[in-house]
């Protein structure tokens, strides 16, 4: 490797490194004190890359990409507020777990409290919000600075896909020449020759990770089996992951063993793809387990993910479950009611499969099954009266739920379905059917944010071939809308939902509802704005539709059609959330 001078050399190393170290994808920010990093990942033909004009936009592109693949996607930005930018999208990565390598170009150190211009104070800008950080030292032409960065870049890759992933941060403070301008004797002559490792690396990474997963020891292993076995009414719950875990082999073998309901977050990755007649998965507890006060109680429930996103299982699960295992690989506590027993470190896939073996083979070398039979049999047929009355509701009433149950039962199989915060993604877990279609469903559920939803799709679209899907609600699109240039800048095709209730519709859920003012000016705050222009800004074909006849034929188009759709249809909050009681009480009188 030769280099005009030190700056150019520094980000050329940097590059190749990570990238060497799996790095697949960066999304580039323009600027000029990172101009050393963005022309050479520009230069680099073993990256994808994407550029974006705003920072906040690119770090939850950044976040869609790597939640949709499991692997990191690099960051770049100039120094100053760029940084800052990026930080809602850190916090997403770090509680969701998603890997990112976040590069911040800085000035360098002499610079720093002085008052030069676009000089803030970037040290541990992300807090706690990362795996690992490091300011870099200043770029230096000699081997053992050179192998120094490698190592660097080869660390951060490691802690942003390890146990928990999550975002890192390298903050790059450089000097200027920054551009790759020709600068006599600033890198000497024959380096390559003096210092081979630090200016050609190795093949491969410079330092190669071996990683072992979290197990048991057998005699834990064996007394888990020995309580799931001896447990006549148990639940499998699977809350939020980026993808599924365990995987759905696994836990289909552990709900075939020992005959427990599976209860499947829309975001787990289970409610979805499931086609095994042994595996009862169900997607109706939102509704269905507020009248379960009369079953009587699970057993044990062994948990999986994230805290699920309904509250009303989360507060089942508080006041009905005994014993309640949380298997969780990185040893953290995702349980904010604070009611579980036991906390299982170890791979959710690793675990499943042993204990679907053990527990199989001790309820066949016993002569009665301890399953309690009318336990699953009534969730399925709560089950049934769900998704009946569902059914009625979908054809009948005009209500946001509506369109989320007809998005999930009429995706294409495969495709990646992206929901937003709020409403939307409380609808999907209430009214999304489980299918035994190849659904990735994805979601910020890490801070459940309503910013960068947008940029989080195209994201997670630009990284799979799979038809994209999106759902949105009208606050959450406004906050966004700057990401809609990445349809045409990253070329990727999308079929945009927007749900427009003009407002904060998930306020009408509070109590707040009772007082207005302040309710309808400083909670819901209606808008009025009329988004049909922004498809002639950003170039994309827009469409209002009236009514769910309407939504199902514009939808099944888009889905069919090349380039990229916004379907809008417009609700009235507060109808849609009284038709959601109506249905909810309903259900809950047919179970009881």
């Amino acid at each position: 490797m030769t280099a005009p001078n030190r700056a150019t050399l520094w980000g050329e190393t940097l590059v190749e490194e990570l990238i060497a170290a799996g790095v697949t994808g960066v999304c580039l920010a323009p600027g000029s004190r990172s101009t050393p990093l963005t022309a050479a990942f520009a230069a680099h033909d073993g990256i994808e890359t994407f550029s974006h004009l705003d920072e906040r936009s690119a770090a939850f592109f950044a976040l869609g990409r790597s939640r949709r693949l499991g692997e990191p996607t690099a960051l770049v930005c100039t120094s100053g507020t760029a940084a800052a930018n990026f930080h809602p999208a850190v916090i997403e990565a770090h509680q969701s777990r998603v890997p990112l390598v976040v590069l911040t170009a800085d000035r360098p150190p002499e610079l720093q409290d002085s008052g030069a211009n676009q000089t803030i104070d970037q040290e541990q800008l992300y807090g706690d919000s990362v795996r690992w950080y490091r300011t870099l030292p200043e770029p230096k032409p000699e081997g053992r600075a050179l192998r120094s960065l490698r190592v660097a870049a080869d660390r951060a890759v490691e802690r942003a896909t390890g146990t928990p992933p999550g975002p890192v941060h390298l903050n790059v403070p450089v000097a200027k020449p920054l551009e790759p301008t020709e600068t006599p004797g600033d890198v000497p002559d024959g380096l390559n020759e003096r210092a081979p490792l630090g200016v050609e690396g190795r093949a491969g990474p410079f330092v190669r990770t071996t990683r072992g997963r979290p197990t048991l020891a057998q005699d834990a292993v064996e007394s888990l089996a020995d309580t799931l076995a001896g447990a006549d009414r148990g639940l499998l719950v699977t809350g939020p992951t980026n993808r599924p875990t365990p995987s759905r082999e696994t836990l289909s073998a552990l709900a075939e063993a020992t005959g427990f309901p599976v209860l499947a977050d829309p975001l787990s990755g289970h409610r979805f793809g499931h086609d095994s007649p042994g595996t009862l998965v169900c997607g109706g507890y939102d509704s269905y387990l507020d009248a379960a006060d009369a079953w009587p109680a699970p057993d044990v429930v062994v948990r999986f993910g994230a805290s699920p996103t309904s509250k009303i299982l989360r507060h089942y699960l508080r006041d009905r479950a005994d014993r309640q295992f949380v298997i969780d690989p990185a040893g953290g506590w995702r349980e904010a009611e604070f009611t579980a027993t036991d906390l299982v470190t170890a791979d959710p896939t690793w675990l499943a499969d042993r204990l679907a073996s053990r527990v199989a083979d001790r309820l066949t070398e016993r002569a009665d099954s301890p399953v309690d039979a009318d336990w699953r049999e009534r969730f399925r047929r709560a089950e049934r009266v769900h998704w009946e009355h569902v059914g009625d509701a979908v054809g009948t009433e005009h209500f946001e739920g509506a369109v989320l149950s007809t998005v999930a039962s009429e995706a294409p199989d495969p495709a990646t379905v992206v929901v937003s915060n709020s409403m939307p993604v409380r609808d999907l877990d209430r009214f999304a059917r489980p299918r035994s279609a190849d659904l990735t469903v994805l979601g910020n559920r890490g801070a459940s944010g309503i910013d960068g939803v947008t940029s989080t799709a195209l994201g997670a679209g630009s990284a799979t071939d799979d038809p994209l899907v999106l759902v949105i609600g009208d606050l959450a699109f406004y906050h966004d809308m700057n990401g809609l240039l990445a349809v045409e800048r990253c070329g990727v095709d999308a079929t945009i939902v927007l749900l427009n209730n003009d407002g904060g519709g998930i306020f009408h859920m509070l109590s707040i509802e009772e007082f207005d003012p302040p309710f309808t000016e400083y909670f819901k705050t209606p808008h009025g704005i009329d988004f049909e222009p922004v498809g002639d800004l950003y170039g994309l074909e827009y469409a209002i539709v009236e009514d769910l006849a309407d939504f199902e034929a514009a939808y099944s188009d888009s889905i069919e059609s090349d380039g990229t759709q916004i379907i809008e249809i417009r609700f009235d909050a507060d109808a849609s959330h009284r038709t959601r009681e109506r249905l909810h009480e309903r259900v809950c009188s047919a179970v009881r």
